[in-house]
C-alpha cells in the first residue's frame, strides 16, 4: 500500500544558480545549500519510490490564456531549463498521477486540471535539481496558481493538501512517497497584477504572460533584467512566525490569512507559501524540523528548508 514517508518544504530562486558569486553572505549561502543537501539525504534515507512536487508556476508553462488553480501532470513532463535548472523530459509515475486525479474527482471536493504534456519551470525543477540530485526518482507534479489573480485561497490550498493525503493513501500499489512543497518564503517580485498593469515594464510582463506560450524565451532576457533590478523585500519576522507554526504542527493556522493580508506581510512572492501549506496538510501537519532559514537579499527571497516526518504526528 502507498505510504507518505516524508515531507519537505524548500524555497527556490534561480538567482541561487546565476548569482552565487555576487552573494555577499557566502556563509549563509553555503548554509542554505547544505540544508538542501541534508534534505536530499533524508529523502534518500526514507527509501522513497516517488516524489510528489507541489510547486508554483512562473509563466513558462502556464499562460494567461488558461490558468487553472490546481494542475496535475499525468503524462509527459518537460522542464523549461531556465537559469541553469534541469531541462527536458522528466520521469513521471503516471499510474500514481492518474490515480490522484481520479481520486480527487471522486472525492467530490476538487476537480483538478490535468495535463498529459506538462511544461514545468523552476517552481518544480529547482527542487529536482537540489533535492533529488542523483536519486533518479520518478515524480508527480502538482502546479498551484500563485501569481495570476484571482488565486485559490489559502484555506482552499490547505484543503487540497488534505484531499491529496487521502488520495495518496488510497493508492493500491506499494509506494513510499515523499511530498515536497517548493516556493516562498517572503519576497516581492516586480510583477504586476495582470488585470491592471502600470508602466512599460508591467505592460511588457503582461504581454509575455499572454503571448509567450510558443516563444517564452524571446521575452526572457528583458524579464531577467526587470527581476535583477528589483529591490529586495524580505520579512524575516513573518518567515520566523511561519516556520514556528510549522515546527509546532500548527501549519493549518496559515490558512487564516487572506490573499491580501499575505501580500502585505510577505510580498507577492510570499503567495508561494500555498505550496508549503498544501504539503504540510498532506503530511497531516506533522511538526516540522527546520534545517535552515536565511534571508538572502541577492536572491530576493527568505530561503528556508524544513522536513516533516509523519511518525511525529501528535494526537
Amino acid at each position: 500500500m502507498a505510504e507518505i514517508v516524508l515531507g519537505v518544504g524548500a524555497s527556490h530562486s534561480t538567482l541561487m544558480n546565476t548569482h552565487w558569486e555576487q552573494t555577499a553572505d557566502q556563509a549563509a549561502a553555503r548554509r542554505y545549500a547544505e540544508a538542501l543537501t541534508t534534505a536530499r539525504d533524508r529523502i534518500a534515507a526514507a527509501h522513497a519510490d516517488v516524489v510528489v512536487i507541489i510547486g508554483s508556476n512562473h509563466f513558462r508553462g502556464f499562460w494567461l490564456d488558461l490558468i487553472p488553480a490546481f494542475t496535475i501532470g499525468v503524462g509527459e513532463c518537460v522542464a523549461s531549463g531556465e537559469s541553469g535548472t534541469p531541462a527536458g523530459p522528466q520521469r513521471v509515475d503516471r499510474e500514481l498521477a492518474r490515480h490522484l486525479v481520479d481520486a480527487l474527482v471522486e472525492g467530490g471536493e476538487f476537480d483538478p486540471a490535468y495535463s498529459a504534456r506538462l511544461r514545468i519551470d523552476h517552481g518544480q525543477s529547482h527542487a529536482i535539481q537540489y533535492l533529488l540530485a542523483g536519486l533518479e526518482l520518478p515524480i508527480v507534479t502538482v502546479v498551484v496558481n500563485v501569481f495570476a489573480h484571482p488565486l485559490p485561497t489559502l484555506r482552499r490550498c490547505e484543503r487540497f493538501g488534505a484531499a491529496l493525503r487521502t488520495a495518496l493513501a488510497g493508492f493500491g500499489a506499494d509506494r513510499r512517497i515523499v511530498v515536497i512543497g517548493s516556493g516562498g518564503l517572503s519576497h516581492r517580485l516586480p510583477w504586476p497584477d495582470w488585470r491592471d498593469p502600470h508602466g512599460d515594464d508591467e505592460e511588457f510582463m503582461v504581454r509575455a504572460w499572454l503571448d509567450g506560450r510558443d516563444n517564452w524565451r524571446d521575452y526572457d532576457a528583458r524579464r531577467r533584467e526587470i527581476i535583477r533590478a528589483a529591490e529586495s523585500s524580505i520579512n524575516p519576522e513573518f518567515d520566523e512566525r511561519l516556520l514556528a507554526l510549522l515546527e509546532a504542527g500548527k501549519g493549518a493556522q496559515l490558512a487564516e490569512h487572506t490573499t491580501e493580508e499575505l501580500e502585505r506581510e510577505a510580498g507577492n512572492g510570499g503567495q508561494e507559501i500555498r505550496t508549503w501549506l498544501a504539503m504540510a496538510a498532506a503530511l497531516g501537519h506533522a511538526p516540522a524540523t527546520r534545517l535552515a532559514y536565511e534571508p538572502m537579499p541577492e536572491w530576493l527571497t527568505g530561503m528556508a528548508v524544513a522536513v516533516l516526518e509523519p511518525e511525529r504526528i501528535t494526537p
